[in-house]
């Protein structure tokens, strides 16, 4: 068994630990919380045995395998770089850090002790991201990549009520680019690999994050064209759209079906079956790392995941989105 840590407990947590109770080696053993009362309703809701309100102690404790950490984006660097350091893989939720420059700090650290770091992007995973991969060719020369992923966030009606939580504070490296809009740049890079420009447009908040926006990307032979937004809903699919044929993407977020529309009006469902809770799939992917004495993801890699993050480095310096955690860089 993988005897795991969880660093953060909010609703991700919750269901990242009702999909790892499906997988196969995963034994809840520590809680971190900065506040006792926290860390121990977690532990008593998922019978974990120790409780910790302090990183350093947790993760020098011996008694971890392994890491999810689920704090706030600002804060992803430091507690992953802290476990790692003691021997301790970690599997980090999106975004991995809030900029380029604190990954490959993060990466650095993780090949200097040879442990497992992997961004936790779920929905490149999925067996409906290999029924995409796996069909791509079916479409012909891939001419454009259009995806969306617009969500009215409940905590956007505090904002107008002049609260600001969590979701739109630049402190902890928060807006719609990093909570939403990555997972539609995520699936285009393990595909297409990084662009070669980039062209960002957003809604700016007051309170200094980006409400929605758009990138167009621009490929040698390709565009793609990314709409997010956490002020509107919208149902639109996502969509590869090649010479021979189309191929529709429900939901880019969950894949729930893919389906294939050919130059000849034909229409083919590709869907595979997939776990309720998809997170499972990210779990068995971390495990499957560690038992087999591998340091990276083939799928989410170093690589892919840094990718990402360069293009939404670039995409928040021309909307202008800067962060408390980019000044160390400057």
């Amino acid at each position: 068994m993988i005897r795991f840590g969880i660093i953060g407990t909010n609703w991700i947590t919750d269901s990242f630990l009702q999909a790892a109770q499906e997988a196969d080696g995963f034994a809840l053993t520590a809680v971190y919380s900065r506040t006792a009362q926290r860390a121990q309703e977690f532990s008593d809701k998922y019978g974990a045995a120790r409780v910790y309100t302090n990183i350093e102690e947790m993760a020098a404790s011996g008694e971890i395998d392994a890491v999810y950490i689920a704090s706030p984006n600002s804060l992803h660097a430091e507690h992953a770089k802290a476990c790692m350091k003691h021997g301790v893989h970690v599997l980090c939720e999106k975004p991995i850090a809030s900029n380029s420059a604190e990954l490959k700090e993060m990466v650095a650290v993780a090949r200097e002790h040879g442990v497992v770091l992997m961004e936790a992007m779920k929905s490149t995973l999925q067996p409906n991201f290999g029924a995409v991969r796996d069909n791509l060719h079916r479409i012909g020369k891939v001419r454009r990549y259009v995806s969306s992923f617009c969500q009215y966030s409940s905590r956007y009606d505090a904002y107008k009520q002049g609260t600001v939580l969590n979701a739109f504070n630049p402190s902890f490296s928060n807006g719609a680019l990093m909570d939403l809009g990555i997972y539609c740049l995520y699936p285009l890079v393990v595909l297409f690999g990084k662009p070669d420009r980039i062209h960002a447009n957003a809604v700016m908040l007051g309170s200094g994050v980006d409400g929605g926006g758009s990138l167009l990307l621009a490929y040698p032979e390709m565009e793609a064209v990314i709409h997010y937004s956490k002020m509107t809903n919208s149902s639109l699919p996502s969509e590869i759209q090649g010479e021979d044929g189309v191929m529709t993407i429900a939901k880019i977020s969950m894949l729930e079906s893919v389906e294939i529309r050919g130059r000849d009006g034909s229409l083919t469902d590709v869907t595979r079956e997939q776990e309720a809770n998809t997170m499972v799939y990210e779990v068995n992917e971390f495990i499957g790392l560690i038992r087999q004495g591998r340091t990276e993801s083939a799928i989410n890699s170093h690589d892919h995941s840094l990718w990402t993050m360069e293009i939404m480095d670039e995409a928040r310096k021309q909307i202008g989105l800067v962060y408390p955690a980019d000044a160390k860089y400057r």
